[in-house]
């Protein structure tokens, strides 16, 4: 397993890769809304008391995507080296969640980035702008706030 590679996006925060056979997932932390529906769905893979946290050696390919693929937030990804590549629903869809983010899941983009899964800010105080850091939690917003 490798944890070390990292991915410049987004630009100057570190995105770590768990490589094993058959798969890579890519994690980038500041886009974790921590629903923990990859701790839940496969904990064999996703353990937060291990270091690292992510062994893609515990499970096949086929159930660490599926695993992934519920992520809402967008900060987990897989790929697999004979495909196929991660998509998601054409058009996109937008949910504004009940007092929280916009969720959306589809093919879209975020300043020329492909996406499949996203949790974007709707209380306009993240500090992870467009992605939703859970501020809305901490200031009180509400779906009804002005």
């Amino acid at each position: 397993m490798d944890d070390a590679e990292t991915d410049p996006w987004p630009p100057g925060e570190r995105v770590k890769n768990y490589a094993a056979p058959g798969v890579t997932v890519r994690y980038d932390a500041r886009r974790c809304a921590h629903a923990a529906e990859c701790v839940n769905r496969l904990p064999k893979v996703f353990d937060t008391g291990r270091r690292p946290w992510i062994d893609p050696s515990q499970a096949t390919p086929a159930e660490i995507a599926a695993t992934i693929r519920h992520c809402p937030s967008g900060a987990l990804h897989f790929s697999l080296p004979d495909g196929p590549e991660e998509h998601g629903p054409v058009p996109a869809t937008v949910t504004a969640l009940p007092d929280g983010p916009l969720f959306v899941r589809g093919e879209f983009e975020i300043d020329g980035h492909r996406e499949v899964r996203a949790l974007l800010c709707r209380c306009g105080n993240s500090g992870n702008k467009p992605f939703c850091d859970g501020s809305h939690l901490r200031t009180g917003w509400t779906s009804e706030s002005p």
